[in-house]
C-alpha cells in the first residue's frame, strides 16, 4: 500500500512526458518538408504514443490518488 503514491507519481510523470514527445514530433511532422500524404501517414502513426501516454497518465494519475487516500 505504501508503493501506490509513488508508483502513482511516476507513471503520471511518464505519461506527461510521453505527451511531451508527442506534440514534440507532432511539431516536427508538420514542419517538415514531407508530402503531405506521409505527414498524414506520421502523424496517424503517433496517434498511438499519444493514447499510450494519455492512459499511462490517467492510470498513474488514479493510483496516486489511491494511494494519498488510503
Amino acid at each position: 500500500m505504501h508503493l501506490l503514491a509513488p508508483l502513482g507519481l511516476v507513471l503520471t510523470l511518464a505519461g506527461l512526458f510521453g505527451l511531451g514527445a508527442c506534440i514534440w514530433r507532432g511539431v516536427r511532422i508538420r514542419r517538415s518538408a514531407l508530402p503531405p500524404a506521409e505527414v498524414h501517414a506520421a502523424l496517424h502513426r503517433l496517434i498511438a504514443l499519444n493514447l499510450a501516454s494519455v492512459g499511462a497518465a490517467a492510470i498513474g494519475l488514479g493510483l496516486l490518488v489511491v494511494g494519498l487516500v488510503l
